[in-house]
């Protein structure tokens, strides 16, 4: 059966979705501080940790924003089998979605005009929404996932052309080093984000799709999972803490994503989310719309 998508039902989900990504935190984020919490030596990191705990309580108990800031709007449309959408139609309905949000809702635009510095008080503007547009065999119907990026965490990005000699330890240095040069101004703990290999525009793209993927997922190539695993030690034991106070908390995880690259190169980049890794996701099937995380 075919599943067509009416723009106007996309708009509506584009701007619950924004509303939604700003005020719940996901549950695989709220599982990640209690493991934090558990294994936390360090006085001042408990206290820490205990406010941004109660923090993400008190927002959610009466209704209000889990950071003044609300980042770039960033959506991820996944496309699945037997699906017609107009993909025109789809860009501009996110965009209204978008725009929407934020004139109803008492939300902070954070989108500005590059050079003047205009702020036109939408959270769109050249190029924003941020929309990725993709496609999946595995399912019938339509998905959006909606991220907010604030900047603490996005002025926090890298990018290295390292050279195939320099192997697997420049890579890791260059994490590390640069989990070390953020220190608290990312809001940790964090989520870190490292894409390795493409082009420099992709490998960047990977960090970031690193950075904003659940807890508990790993990369599907094994040496990368298995890079994640000594990331996500090797920085927890910087000292950075929370909120750069110290402690062992620096970060939930390190994910990694992976391209294949050119013989005589391996990009590496490196991109953080902070410890508000929100987002929020809708599925359109027959059956209808369905929110989630």
């Amino acid at each position: 059966m075919t599943l067509r998508i009416d723009p106007k039902r996309v708009e509506d989900a584009a701007k619950e979705l924004y509303i939604r990504a700003l005020k719940k935190l996901p549950p695989d984020i709220k599982r990640g501080f209690d493991t934090l919490v558990a294994r936390e030596s360090d006085s001042t990191a408990q206290s820490v940790l205990g406010v941004m705990v109660k923090n993400i309580a008190v927002a959610e108990a009466t209704d209000n924003l889990l950071c003044q800031d609300t980042g770039l709007p960033i959506y991820n449309v996944t496309i699945g089998r037997n699906v017609v959408v107009d993909g025109v139609a789809l860009k501009a309905a996110i965009r209204r979605g978008c725009e929407r949000a934020t004139r109803e809702h008492p939300l902070r635009s954070s989108v500005v005009h590059p050079l003047t510095r205009v702020n036109e008080h939408t959270s769109c503007g050249e190029g924003m929404p941020v929309i990725h547009i993709d496609f999946s065999d595995t399912f019938d119907g339509l998905r959006i996932e909606m991220i907010p990026k604030g900047s603490g965490s996005e002025n926090n990005s890298w990018l290295r052309m390292a050279i195939p000699a320099e192997g697997i330890d420049a890579i890791k240095r260059f994490v590390v080093d640069c989990v070390l040069d953020a220190g608290g101004k990312t809001c940790p703990p964090t989520i870190v984000g490292v894409g390795v290999g493409g082009t420099s525009d992709l490998c960047v793209h990977l960090a970031k799709r690193a950075a904003t993927r659940p807890l508990g997922t790993h990369c599907a190539d094994a040496q990368g999972a298995a890079l994640e695993a000594g990331l996500s030690k090797a920085v927890n034991l910087l000292g950075v803490g929370p909120q750069g106070l110290g402690g062992d908390a620096t970060a939930f995880a390190v994910h990694v994503e992976l391209a294949a690259t050119h013989i005589t190169m391996n990009p590496v980049a490196v991109n953080m989310q902070c410890h508000s890794a929100r987002r929020a996701s809708a599925v359109f099937t027959e059956a209808g719309v369905e929110y989630g995380y």
